[in-house]
C-alpha cells in the first residue's frame, strides 16, 4: 500500500506541472471539456430527473402524521439532491463512464508504447495526456452538479403535480423554506474533490498497465472499482469535516 501510494504521488507530481506547449494544452483542454463533461449530461439528466421524482413520491407516501406538513416533501427533495445524490451518486456514475474511458485510453497508449515514444521526444507523457483531463473534469463538475440539482428538483415537482400527492404550492414552499447557502458550497466541494479522484486514479491505473488487451480491460475495471471506493470513503470524511 505504501509503495502504491508513493507511485501515485510521483505520478501526480509529473502530471501537475506547467505544460510546455500552452496552445496544444488549451486545445486538448476544451476537447476534454466536451468529451468528459458535456457528453455526460444526457445520462446525468435522465437519472437526476427520475431520481428527484422518486424521492418526492417516496417522501410524500411516508408522511402519515397530520403534524408533519406537506411542505417537507419539497424540503426533503431539495436537501437530498443537494447534499448527497447529485455530488455523490452522480460522481459514481461519472466514475463508471469517464473513469473507465480514461483508464482504457491511457492503458492502450501505454501497451502500444505511445507514451514511451513521447518520453524519447522529450515530452512529459503524463502531463501531456492526463492534465487536460483532470482540469477539464474539475472545471466541468460544478456545472454538471448545478444542472443535476436543478433537474432533480424539477423532476420532483413534475411528479408531485402529476400524481397529485402534494400541491404545487406546498412543494414550492418547501423548496424555499429552511435554506442554508452552505449546502451548495458543501455540494460543490464534494464533487470537485470527487472529479479529481476519478481522473487521477483512473489515469494512474491506466499508466501502470503492462501486457496486452486483456490487461487494458483489467485496468479499466480496477479504475472504476477503486474510484468508487474512494468516493464513498471521502464522502464520509468530507461529511464529518464540513457538516458535523
Amino acid at each position: 500500500m505504501i509503495k502504491y501510494l508513493g507511485e501515485y504521488v510521483i505520478f501526480m507530481h509529473q502530471c501537475l506541472r506547467f505544460p510546455l506547449k500552452w496552445k496544444i494544452f488549451y486545445n486538448q483542454f476544451f476537447k476534454e471539456c466536451r468529451d468528459l463533461g458535456f457528453n455526460s449530461l444526457g445520462i446525468i439528466s435522465i437519472i437526476s430527473t427520475f431520481s428527484g421524482a422518486i424521492v418526492a413520491i417516496q417522501t410524500a407516501s411516508n408522511i402519515k402524521s397530520a403534524l408533519i406538513p406537506k411542505t417537507m416533501v419539497g424540503f426533503a427533495t431539495r436537501q437530498l439532491m443537494i447534499l448527497e445524490f447529485c455530488p455523490t451518486i452522480i460522481s459514481l456514475i461519472i466514475a463508471g463512464k469517464v473513469g473507465s474511458r480514461i483508464a482504457s485510453e491511457i492503458a492502450s497508449m501505454k501497451v502500444s508504447e505511445q507514451l514511451s515514444a513521447m518520453k524519447i521526444m522529450g515530452i512529459n507523457p503524463v502531463n501531456h495526456v492526463l492534465m487536460p483531463k483532470v482540469l477539464a473534469l474539475v472545471v466541468m463538475s460544478p456545472i454538471i452538479n448545478i444542472i443535476s440539482i436543478a433537474e432533480g428538483i424539477i423532476g420532483g415537482w413534475i411528479a408531485c403535480i402529476t400524481t397529485n400527492v402534494v400541491s404545487n404550492h406546498n412543494y414550492i414552499r418547501g423548496l424555499r423554506h429552511w435554506y442554508n447557502p452552505f449546502s451548495i458550497s458543501y455540494s460543490m466541494i464534494k464533487i470537485i474533490i470527487f472529479a479529481f479522484i476519478i481522473t487521477s486514479v483512473a489515469g494512474f491505473q491506466g499508466y501502470r498497465t503492462k501486457g496486452g488487451a486483456i490487461e487494458v480491460g483489467r485496468s479499466s475495471t480496477k479504475a472504476v472499482v477503486y474510484t468508487s471506493i474512494l468516493i464513498i470513503i471521502f464522502d464520509l470524511i468530507l461529511t464529518q469535516m464540513l457538516l458535523v
